[in-house]
């Protein structure tokens, strides 16, 4: 299962370091590749809004 990033985001991108492989890419609400996340919640643990959530 992967996280999936919730229109809460504020595009702030403390979540993009703590990626570990590399999932998020960045918009006007960024966004986490499926296919790439491997469900470690690292984005959401420093997601001021929690707006990374499982899928």
């Amino acid at each position: 299962m992967a996280y999936k990033i919730s229109e809460e985001c504020i595009a702030c991108g403390q979540c993009l370091p703590e990626c570990p492989v590399d999932a998020i890419a960045e918009g006007e609400i960024y966004i986490i590749d499926a296919d790439k996340c491997i469900d470690c919640g690292q984005c959401n643990s420093v997601c001021p809004v929690d707006a990374p959530q499982p899928n």
